[in-house]
C-alpha cells in the first residue's frame, strides 16, 4: 500500500481510537503554561500512529507533539510529522472541533497531507501534485480575495501583545471580519476549502502546519511565515496562508511594520 493511501486509512483510525477513548475518563495536565494542555488521550493516540507507522514502515522517521522525534535534525528519507489532537483545549472544554493532522515529507519535499476533523468525522487530504480533497470530493481551487471582503482566521491573543498586536489589529480592522476555531490543522483545512480567506498565526510548532500546508498548496494557495519567508518544516514559525491575492496583501501589513518584525526575530530568529 502507497504511502499515502496508508495514511488515509491510519488517520481515519486515528480518529476511531479518539472516539472510543472519549468514553473513558482521561488525565489533563499542563505543560509549559497553564493553557497548553495535553491529556492521556493525545498521548495515548500518538503512540498508537507511532506504532502503526513503524509496523508498516520501519525505516520511516517520526515527529510528534508528544515527544516523539526530538532527536530528528533533518528531513532526509521519509517523515511523518504527527499532531495526535490539534485543538486539545478544545478537545477538554467542547469534545468537538480538534483534529488529528499528518504531514508526510520525503526528502524535504511536501508528499502528501491529511487532516481529521474527528467529531464530524471528515477527512481534509492531498497528495503532492493530485489535487485535494474532502472526503472523496475534490477542492476546487481557491478564488482570489481582498482583505476588505474575506473572513480571516486568526487568534485574538495575538491582538493584545506588545510589540506585534498593531499590526494585527489593523488585519482585524480592515477584514470584513474574524474567525477563531480553536485548531490550527482546521483553520488550514478550511482556509483550503475557502470557509475562510486567509489564516494567520504568530507562532506554531511543525505538527500544527506541515499537513495543513500541503492540502493549502494544492488547491492553489500559499503559506509562508508573516513575513512572506519561507517555511523550514523542522521549525517554529509564525505562518500565513491564504489564497494568493489576500496571502500578498497581509504580507505587508507585517513586512512594513518595524516593531512586529522585530519581535518576530527576537522570538523565531533571522532566516
Amino acid at each position: 500500500m502507497e504511502i499515502y493511501e496508508f495514511g488515509q486509512r491510519l488517520i481515519r483510525e486515528a480518529g476511531d481510537f479518539i472516539r472510543l477513548r472519549m468514553k473513558k475518563d482521561f488525565r489533563i495536565d499542563a505543560k509549559l503554561n497553564p493553557n497548553d494542555l495535553v491529556t492521556d488521550v493525545d498521548r495515548e493516540t500518538e503512540t498508537y500512529i507511532y506504532d502503526r507507522i513503524l509496523e508498516r514502515y520501519p525505516d520511516h522517521r517520526i515527529i510528534g507533539e508528544e515527544g516523539h522525534g526530538t532527536d530528528i535534525e533533518d528531513t532526509e528519507g521519509v517523515l511523518w510529522i504527527v499532531d495526535p489532537i490539534d485543538g486539545t483545549l478544545n478537545f477538554v472544554h467542547q469534545l468537538q472541533n480538534f483534529a488529528v493532522s499528518i504531514g508526510v515529507y520525503v526528502d524535504g519535499r511536501p508528499h502528501c497531507g491529511m487532516i481529521l476533523d474527528v467529531m464530524n468525522d471528515h477527512l481534509y487530504h492531498a497528495k503532492a501534485g493530485e489535487g485535494a480533497f474532502k472526503d472523496d470530493i475534490r477542492l476546487a481551487p481557491l478564488e482570489d480575495t481582498d482583505l476588505a471582503h474575506s473572513l480571516v482566521s486568526l487568534n485574538s491573543n495575538w491582538v493584545v501583545r506588545e510589540g506585534i498586536g498593531q499590526a494585527f489589529t489593523k488585519v482585524v480592522r480592515e477584514a470584513r471580519s474574524t474567525r477563531s476555531y480553536g485548531s490550527a490543522a482546521l483553520d488550514m483545512a478550511f482556509t483550503a476549502t475557502g470557509i475562510v480567506s486567509a489564516t494567520l498565526f504568530y507562532r506554531l510548532h511543525p505538527w500544527d502546519y506541515s499537513a495543513g500546508m500541503i492540502i493549502i498548496s494544492e488547491v492553489g494557495g500559499r503559506t509562508t511565515n508573516l513575513l512572506g519567508e519561507e517555511i523550514d518544516v523542522l521549525k517554529k514559525d509564525s505562518i500565513l496562508a491564504g489564497n494568493q491575492a489576500i496571502h500578498g496583501e497581509l504580507v505587508g501589513y507585517f513586512d512594513s511594520d518595524a516593531s512586529f518584525i522585530e519581535s518576530h526575530r527576537r522570538t523565531h530568529g533571522e532566516k
